[in-house]
């Protein structure tokens, strides 16, 4: 059982701000971050045992983040109209490129919940096969919806 645990610790020190990231883009405020920090944790840790290594673990970790985090939302049927940025997710102490990222998730967290999911997993830099195994739809399906939500996205920055 420890090794398990020891694995489960890793995973989640490994995936932590891919994690985080994805509640920060569904959550309206820090504390609903780590609220649904908390639910993604204990989603992965419910299904870690069963996960056979059949995909990537980071697609397995995504979709585990992005589903709880949608069902999440739909349970306090809430929708953000911006999101402040809480968590330190630049890499960097550059407050012009930090202002940036602010903007960028303000404007992100505005999106539907499945162009949501689309736009962080492309800004992830995940092919689109990933993309497509992680959400369900086709990877033609996938490149059309990123097109379209780039294209939302430039009219509602440039607003």
């Amino acid at each position: 059982m420890m090794d398990t645990e020891q694995r489960f610790i890793e995973l989640i020190g490994c995936y932590k701000r891919i994690i985080y990231k994805v509640c920060y883009v569904y959550a309206p405020d820090r504390e609903q971050i780590d609220d649904y920090f908390q639910e993604v944790v204990l989603a992965l840790w419910r299904g870690f045992p069963d996960f056979r290594g059949e995909c990537k673990t980071s697609t397995w970790v995504y979709r585990i983040a992005l589903y709880t985090c949608i069902s999440f939302v739909r349970r306090r049927m809430r929708r953000p109209q911006s999101v402040r940025l809480s968590v330190d997710l630049a890499c960097d102490d550059d407050t012009q490129a930090r202002e940036q990222l602010d903007e960028l998730y303000a404007v992100i967290s505005r999106l539907g919940r499945l162009d949501r999911a689309l736009i962080l997993l492309w800004l992830e830099e995940r092919p689109v096969g990933e993309i497509a195994a992680i959400t369900g739809l086709t990877p033609g399906n996938v490149a059309v919806k990123l097109t379209r939500i780039r294209g939302k996205l430039r009219k509602m920055y440039n607003r």
